[in-house]
């Protein structure tokens, strides 16, 4: 069972729908015991960075969180913001990020054309030649669709699974043992989107 995390940011009912859509039993939920009992975890994110940070720490699952994803090492996909929560913290806001993966978010530079937000379909391409089994049937020049201002920036080069083009070179996804992260919607991104979120909810990391 996927447990999507629900802590009031927004309509995530797009993402249960996709996971349901390819057959995966989802439930959309705050309750610590169905988080303690999923077998994925998908911890999506609309809106700003504090807010965000601040309404899960208001739900009290951090406890649980923290066993289910560091102790016993449940894959966890993290969706937009809900992606950049996974880093260190943000340039959006003040409060720190959960930590999960060594990276900080910073804000997408203006100019050279490119308005902020970024907003629409770009493609998402892995950095190696290396399989990773969430990419598993998604091609080179896949698409996705992207709103955002900010961008994950990891540490390490190993932690980026996919990159984008938007007057820079940004990280699209991010990857750290069972630990994923997205920058886009795969919810909103049709059958690119639709196979990523199958190859989450089949992957197990070892």
């Amino acid at each position: 069972m996927i447990a999507i995390i629900d802590y009031d940011v927004g309509n995530i009912q797009a993402v249960a729908n996709m996971f349901r859509r390819i057959g995966a039993d989802c439930v959309i939920t705050s309750d610590p015991t169905e988080v303690g009992g999923a077998d994925r975890i998908v911890l999506p994110g609309n809106g700003a960075f504090d807010a965000c940070m601040m309404n899960l720490v208001a739900t009290g699952l951090m406890p649980v969180l923290e066993e289910r994803v560091l102790g016993e090492c449940v894959p966890l996909l993290g969706i937009c913001v809900g992606a950049q929560m996974l880093g260190r913290g943000s340039e959006e806001g003040v409060r720190p990020g959960l930590g999960w993966i060594d990276m900080f978010v910073k804000r997408i530079p203006a100019g050279q054309g490119q308005t902020v937000p970024h907003m629409g379909w770009t493609t998402a391409t892995p950095v190696t030649s290396a399989s990773h089994p969430l990419l598993n049937e998604l091609k080179p020049d896949s698409r996705f669709y992207f709103v955002h201002s900010y961008y994950m920036s990891p540490r390490c080069r190993d932690d980026v699974l996919l990159t984008s083009f938007y007057g820079i070179e940004f990280a699209s996804a991010v990857v750290a043992k069972n630990i994923c992260g997205v920058q886009f919607h795969p919810e909103k991104s049709h059958r690119f989107g639709k196979q990523l979120l199958a190859n989450f909810a089949s992957w197990g990391p070892a």
